[in-house]
């Protein structure tokens, strides 16, 4: 009977374990980098930042996903005419679909009132109403939130 007990724990711990690993591994990380000064070294802190994170969870076989969120003066980061990161931003678009850029529609309105247009932004930008509204929800929904 007691054999009989061990075989039966044995073969359920066979069971479990492997689902308890795969549930682990489903689970994806959660990354928000806000990005809310006019300065190309933050700027570019912000996209390595992104870059190594993914590298390092793609190197184990585990999925993150990062949104860049760019408010106030970040926002120039994001912008047609002003980006100092534009190139790289092209090749994020192009090679990292895991990372979403952010950008803040209060800011956007901001600025074009100051500038009598609304500013051209680069491609494939999501737009949320506030960029540290978007912070908070991400963060109340368990996603680390980084400001490089």
């Amino acid at each position: 009977m007691m054999s009989l007990l061990r075989a039966v724990a044995a073969s359920l711990a066979l069971l479990v374990l492997p689902l308890a690993g795969s549930a682990a591994a489903a689970e994806s990380h959660k990354l928000a980098l806000q990005v809310s000064d006019n300065d190309p070294g933050k700027m570019t802190a912000a996209l390595n930042v992104a870059a190594n994170v993914s590298k390092y969870y793609s190197g184990k076989g585990e999925e993150v996903e990062i949104q860049i969120v760019a408010f106030e003066g970040g926002m120039h980061m994001l912008r047609e005419d002003t980006s100092p990161v534009k190139p790289r931003l092209k090749s994020f678009r192009e090679g990292m679909p895991n990372v979403s850029f952010i950008a803040c529609d209060n800011t956007l309105h901001s600025m074009a009132r100051n500038e009598g247009k609304e500013p051209v932004l680069v491609p494939d930008v999501q737009h949320v109403e506030a960029g540290v509204v978007r912070l908070i929800e991400l963060s109340e929904k368990g996603w680390t939130i980084v400001r490089p």
